[in-house]
């Protein structure tokens, strides 16, 4: 396969990366992500509606339907400086779900909810299972024909924000195939989701419990379309998780630097001893790999062929760097590193969720084998 050597970067994007990094800091203090994390919630209802009258969530979405009518291109930006000051919200899984309306819905269903979404109602997907494959199409759950509709039954986990969530896509198997599924949030009783809890305790994940949940034939999403969703789909997750995972990064080297420059050991800064000063600058450089390659990701992610080559490069290396720089900031910073009361503690235990969500560092590396080799 012939590999694009091209990056760019869109004149949309560098406005959004302004708007995003200013937005970020002033609403995502560490002091209000920490308490955010003792929430239910799990985030700032006025920051989400913020959010929406932004127009973020319009960015990706066709005209037709009251979006932008840019692409994923435009959302890596607001992703990275979003993991980057640690800011929560339903922001990345409603963008999912949504490019899996684009991808796999049907007309009406994209009418319906498209818009929906661009005017600030979140949304979510439900495509893993406890059997904890990156296959999406690995699944269990599955839709019954009962009468004139049909009946769910299967459990799904790691849905994420799905309290907040109108509007659930899942993946149910009908007939021995895959199909999705538009799910009115209001069809989910309470009793059905249960809270999982995680690795990231910033974010919100979820478990959802399908058994006995009614549908009707013009909730299934078009059924040509359902292969390619999923591959989008897991492309997309991957192409804004390493965006997450950059930004993380920077700001974990950032806050080891700064703690570098500052605590004394022996009558000297710390900084000055080459022990911590060279794997910082290995750390920085890590980061530098990574970004380019998610921006070069981004800027190739819709050709066929070469963009799945450039995201998964970009989330395989993402993924490595941060937990190098995580890992190094939590040895730096001595006993207080292996705390809760220390940032970085915050910076891994992201890179962990991360890893275990559409595949780690090492299942990319597999996966780019099979396509460069």
């Amino acid at each position: 396969m012939k590999i694009s050597t091209e990056i760019g970067i869109t004149e949309a994007q560098i406005d959004l990366l302004d708007v995003a990094e200013n937005f970020c800091l002033d609403h995502s203090p560490i002091e209000k992500v920490r308490a955010l994390m003792e929430d239910d919630l799990g985030y700032d209802p006025e920051v989400w509606k913020q959010i929406g009258e932004l127009g973020w969530l319009a960015v990706a979405i066709p005209e037709d339907y009251d979006g932008v009518g840019l692409s994923l291109t435009e959302v890596v930006p607001i992703a990275e400086q979003m993991g980057r000051y640690l800011l929560n919200s339903p922001f990345i899984s409603t963008t999912l779900a949504a490019q899996a309306l684009i991808m796999g819905g049907t007309d009406a269903q994209k009418k319906s909810y498209l818009p929906q979404i661009v005017a600030g109602k979140a949304a979510t997907l439900a495509l893993s299972e406890s059997n904890g494959d990156w296959d999406l199409n690995n699944i269990d759950a599955k839709a019954t024909k009962d009468g004139n509709g049909y009946v769910l039954s299967g459990t799904k986990t790691f849905v994420m924000d799905l309290t907040s969530a109108e509007l659930v896509v899942i993946s149910v198997k009908l007939d021995d195939a895959v199909r999705l599924v538009a799910l009115r949030g209001d069809q989910i009783s309470q009793h059905a989701v249960r809270r999982e809890r995680i690795i990231d305790e910033v974010k919100r994940s979820y478990e959802l419990t399908l058994d006995g949940i009614s549908v009707s034939l013009d909730q299934f999403m078009n059924e040509n379309a359902t292969k390619a969703t999923l591959g989008h789909i897991h492309l997309a997750a991957n192409l804004l998780g390493s965006a997450e995972l950059c930004g993380a990064c920077k700001s974990t080297i950032d806050y080891t630097v700064e703690y570098l420059k500052t605590r004394r050991q022996f009558g000297k800064l710390i900084g000055s001893y080459q022990a911590l000063k060279h794997p910082t600058v290995d750390a920085f450089v890590g980061y530098e790999k990574a970004r380019s390659l998610l921006y070069a990701a981004a800027f190739c992610f819709d050709r066929q062929g070469e963009g799945e080559v450039a995201t998964r490069m970009a989330k395989a290396r993402a993924d490595q760097a941060l937990s190098f720089a995580a890992d190094r900031a939590i040895q730096f910073h001595g006993g207080f590193g292996f705390t809760y009361d220390c940032d970085a503690q915050l910076y891994r235990r992201c890179a962990l969720f991360h890893a275990s969500q559409y595949g780690d560092a090492a299942y990319h590396k597999r996966k780019l084998a099979d396509l460069l080799f």
